[in-house]
């Protein structure tokens, strides 16, 4: 990898100053857009970076609150550097923006970006501008749920927000009063089109608070019943499936359609088990319904490309929420499902990534760790049957909206555990690794780690933390053999790290503000990433043969004697046939006559130029083969030579150097001995304290106070946020009823909701009593061990008899 960060101490102009400037390309490193800000700082966990996939990048400045567009050349003109244009175009909204925006993204298409509050979401149509102002594009911007997510005094909070992969208007959106929204952009961007409101917790079975919020979600990849899921984590690890959810109007290809119709027509439909057969059923309804052009497959000659989604929903089921997602061999039984005893803190953040045919997901927990497991079966989907929808029509009956109660059904209420196909369990997960990014321990909230996919390689994982960056590459997938046909070991995943902020310590403040993976189609890829001065960092990643383990045959013979490896050594400059001489003459049997024979006679000469012959052929042409192979080598051994010296030249510099560094060495080497005596003094004077020799805590103990930390860090946060969510609730209920009383005519009347309003009153009552409770536990405890903690200080300082 290469490090490109290079800051200009020139400042220049963020944006054109005429329409008309010529644009001039730059490394984006060094572009006047990161260059001019002068140390300027931005604070928060933001990321203020997306990419379209293809040529723009662009860059939300929180001092404007404008977005500046970048065009790029990637590995031009060396596969290295990525050049940017300068000035940059310049986009704003038409109306004000008056919130902090945390997040921008990008859609499908790269038409809309999508800027991600903390009250107030809002979408910025990049190409649909209705004016100018001076040289800014002036874009048509909207809000999203603002009858939901920005009323006054609201406190449903907006967890994560994702552009959908399959449409380029909807936009899916999880909030924390656990109820996960899709809205189309195109048709109505205040009311949502699908709502689903998640009970992970089956009535009457309690539960830890942290079992029942949300924390982050993501929509599954181009795989089976992938493509329909929409996984959900929450706060305690869990891991649930909402399968299947399609936006209306999406587009999907025939062939992937095609693929799990025949299926659930092959394995599902023909089962022997009841459930089996009832499920499969459910399923073909629910395609040939979205999908009316699969029924005609088998008529039609050419079958479509793609296929678009229409409006259904089964109007006597509901989704089930599929979960919580155990490992291979785990328990389903107890309040710990989900949660990990490896991994410290919460959940934090979540990602699926489908590699070849592997579904992988990556769960960050706050205490610096990231499991890694794989789905060792298919999704498949499951409906509850006698829980109607409610659902929003026009007219003429068509489909606006609907809204969905999704329960969690446990493997004991569906039967005996059986994972076969069609029986409505969820699938098991299989442990890939857990990978400790060896942060130092944090007695705050944690770490908020983000994951991100490298563009080009799917087997690695970006994590951005308060630290830096770190690469994970998974080198072994338990479906996808890379080993081709040889048995191979499972290896575990490398973490590198990529980038290191904190040279002196982690602080509690994060160290980038933007990050973004790049690739081109000749198979590079780059990272650029924002830190909080607004400095441009690019690194270029290596992909090649990162996979392929360096393999060593173990079958080989080595070489036996020492002969034959320096003939090996020797370079073949001249052939072994010139350096072995010329041939032997064979001189022919002479007569004994020979000698009584004139030379001037015809047999005297006849003998004589077969002699001469011979020697032509034996020491003539050798000459001249020797002549013309020193000739031709001639060029080789000069840069032989030329090589050589040039290695003799380095070589003694090195020395050099390594002259000259041995006594900076030598005052390294006193200051770290001077170093570890003075440690090793202190070390002695901490031993004599009293406090030294305090009893340390019993494993109960230990695991009590592991217990006790974990629910103040999780439980407590979980209970505030359940009671701010059930107020909101309870006052948009008030609101609405209030309005509906004072629009009501005196004609009619409308039934009152006493009883909703007072269920509503009871359950909050209650969840401040169980609030109130825990908080004195949590006293009482926090006094107990004050308690005992005094006492062992007084027993370790009483003299020893």
């Amino acid at each position: 990898m290469r490090i490109t960060l290079e800051p200009s101490s020139e400042p220049s102009p963020s944006r054109s100053q005429t329409p008309k400037d010529e644009v001039e390309w730059v490394p984006l490193a060094k572009h006047p857009l990161f260059t001019a800000h002068g140390g300027a700082t931005v604070g928060g966990y933001r990321n203020l970076l997306a990419w379209d996939g293809a040529s723009r990048l662009y860059f939300w400045d929180t001092n404007s609150r404008i977005l500046h567009r970048l065009s790029l050349r990637l590995g031009d003109p060396d596969p290295s550097s990525v050049l940017a244009s300068s000035p940059s175009k310049v986009l704003q909204a038409d109306a004000e923006l008056d919130f902090d925006v945390h997040k921008i993204s990008v859609n499908r298409n790269g038409t809309a970006i999508l800027l991600f509050g903390s009250e107030t979401l809002s979408v910025m149509y990049l190409y649909g501008r209705a004016s100018k102002k001076d040289v800014n594009l002036i874009c048509r911007t909207i809000t999203v749920g603002s009858q939901t997510y920005s009323t006054g005094g609201n406190d449903i909070r907006v967890l994560q927000a994702l552009w959908h992969p399959y449409s380029d208007t909807h936009l899916g959106i999880l909030s924390s009063d656990s109820v996960f929204r899709l809205f189309n952009l195109a048709v109505d961007p205040l009311q949502p089109e699908q709502e689903y409101y998640l009970q992970p917790v089956e009535p009457g079975r309690f539960r830890n608070a942290s079992s029942v919020c949300p924390v982050d979600f993501f929509f599954g990849g181009d795989h089976l019943w992938d493509r329909f899921s929409v996984f959900v984590l929450f706060s305690n690890g869990a891991i649930y499936v909402l399968c299947p959810v399609v936006p209306f109007g999406s587009l999907f290809k025939c062939e992937s359609l095609v693929e799990i119709y025949n299926d659930a027509h092959t394995f599902g439909i023909i089962s022997a088990n009841p459930v089996a057969a009832s499920n499969s059923k459910l399923a073909i309804s629910w395609l040939e319904a979205s999908f009316p052009e699969l029924q005609n497959q088998d008529t039609e000659g050419d079958s479509l490309s793609l296929l678009r989604a229409h409006a259904y929903s089964l109007f006597d089921a509901s989704l089930v929420l599929q979960g919580p997602l155990q490992r291979v061999g785990q328990d389903g039984n107890g309040d710990s499902v989900g949660c990990s005893t490896e991994c410290e803190g919460r959940a934090v953040s979540f990602l699926y990534n489908l590699v070849s045919k592997d579904s992988i997901l990556v769960t960050a927990w706050s205490g610096g760790q990231l499991q890694i497991d794989a789905l060792a079966d298919e999704i498949q989907p499951v409906w509850c049957v006698g829980s109607p929808p409610r659902l929003r029509v026009d007219s003429h009956d068509q489909i606006l909206g609907l809204a969905m109660i999704c329960e969690s059904i446990t493997c004991s209420s569906l039967g005996k555990v059986d994972h076969n196909a069609w029986l409505g369990n969820p699938p098991p997960l299989l442990r890939l690794a857990i990978v400790d990014l060896a942060l130092p321990r944090r007695a705050e909230s944690g770490y908020n780690i983000s994951l991100f996919i490298d563009m080009l390689m799917p087997e690695r994982i970006f994590s951005l933390h308060d630290g830096g960056i770190d690469s994970i590459v998974l080198h072994f997938l338990p479906f996808t053999s890379q080993s081709n046909g040889k048995d191979d070991t499972m290896k575990t995943p490398s973490v590198h790290p990529v980038l290191n902020t904190c040279q002196s310590g982690y602080t509690s403040e994060p160290s980038f503000c933007g990050f973004v993976s790049l690739s081109d189609s000749f198979g590079y890829s780059w990272i650029v990433s924002i830190t909080l001065s607004l400095e441009c960092v690019v690194l270029e990643m290596k992909s090649w043969n990162l996979l392929l383990p360096v393999s060593i045959d173990m079958e080989k013979k080595p070489i036996s004697s020492e002969g034959e490896s320096k003939e090996r050594d020797i370079p073949t400059i001249i052939s072994k046939e010139l350096l072995s001489g010329p041939k032997e003459v064979l001189v022919p049997h002479a007569s004994p006559s020979l000698r009584s024979v004139a030379a001037d006679s015809i047999e005297g000469r006849s003998t004589l130029h077969q002699y001469f012959k011979l020697f032509h052929e034996t020491y003539v042409e050798y000459g001249h083969k020797v002549y013309l192979e020193l000739k031709h080598h001639a060029p080789q051994l000069n840069k032989i030579i030329n090589d050589q010296h040039s290695r003799l030249g380095e070589a003694q510099q090195k020395l050099l150097n390594v002259e000259k560094k041995e006594a900076i060495l030598q005052k390294r080497l006193g200051r770290a001995i001077q170093m570890h005596n003075s440690l090793e003094e202190r070390l002695q004077q901490l031993r004599n304290l009293p406090c030294a020799h305090k009893k340390p805590l019993s494993r109960a103990e230990r695991q009590f106070k592991s217990e006790l930390d974990r629910f103040k860090e999780v439980e407590l946060d979980a209970l505030h946020s359940s009671v701010d969510a059930v107020s909101a609730r309870l006052r948009r209920h008030l609101q609405a009823s209030k309005a509906n009383q004072q629009q009501k005519t005196a004609g009619k009347k409308i039934n009152a909701v006493d009883s909703q309003i007072s269920m509503l009153k009871s359950s909050l009552e209650k969840l401040s009593l169980v609030n109130t409770e825990n908080s004195k536990k949590v006293k009482l405890v926090e006094s107990t061990l004050k308690n005992k903690e005094r006492s062992s200080g007084r027993e370790s300082s009483l003299p020893l008899p």
